[in-house]
């Protein structure tokens, strides 16, 4: 494969280019964004186990980290404040680094089944308070960091995506078999010599092992 290279004449670089290729923002999709959370943007966050959180270094690299947990594990502080425990990773910290230097944030709530999401977007802080990480803890283990995120705009994102997609259809599902196990894709990445069946088959107990000890 070759390097792929966009010819200049077909590049948008511009707000009016690119505005000028859609129709104008419908009245409702630009009424709909709201500053604090409302009732029903409440309920979404108290039912959704699952998010991803979008960050920004300073110098602009993106990057986008799943977060999950029980049903309503974003607490959620006032109308205008969200708390999101950071759970045990692979500390990388990427999300959190990126905080550190620049807090704009995008969560998107998931709830499975829902073909509709939620989007925050806002300012975010990393915080050790003690009363607030220990009203996040589970199985008596509380996590070392919340984030913290200052709402700026909230809204109800349509299911488009969703049905286009099929996500939550069974009939879509695919084998995970189909794809070799995450310790066999890893080390195929960073290694240049195969291990042996044995060998991968004792890593991927081994991580599985792991997640049975490292949720939380």
């Amino acid at each position: 494969m070759t390097g792929f290279e966009t010819r200049p004449e077909y590049v948008i670089s511009d707000e009016t280019a690119l505005r000028d290729l859609f129709p104008p923002t419908h009245e409702l999709a630009a009424k709909k964004c709201l500053t604090k959370l409302d009732r029903h943007a409440r309920e979404f966050i108290e039912r959704a186990p699952f998010l991803c959180l979008g960050t920004q270094n300073a110098n602009g690299k993106a990057d986008v980290s799943p977060r999950g947990d029980p049903p309503g594990f974003v607490r959620i502080i006032d109308q205008e404040t969200l708390a999101v425990p950071d759970r045990p990773g692979n500390n990388r910290l990427d999300s959190l680094v990126n905080i550190v230097s620049n807090p704009s944030v995008g969560l998107l709530f998931l709830i499975p089944g829902f073909d509709d999401t939620l989007r925050v977007n806002g300012q975010a802080t990393l915080v050790v308070d003690p009363e607030l990480l220990k009203a996040m803890s589970i199985s008596g283990r509380s996590p070392k960091v919340a984030i913290v995120v200052k709402i700026t705009s909230v809204f109800m994102h349509c299911a488009k995506a969703f049905r286009r997609s099929r996500l939550w259809d069974p009939e879509c599902f695919q084998d995970r078999d189909d794809m070799p196990s995450l310790m066999k894709i890893i080390n195929d990445q960073i290694n240049e010599t195969p291990v042996s069946e044995d060998e991968l088959n004792a890593l991927d107990q081994k991580l599985e092992e792991s997640y049975r000890k490292t949720l939380y």
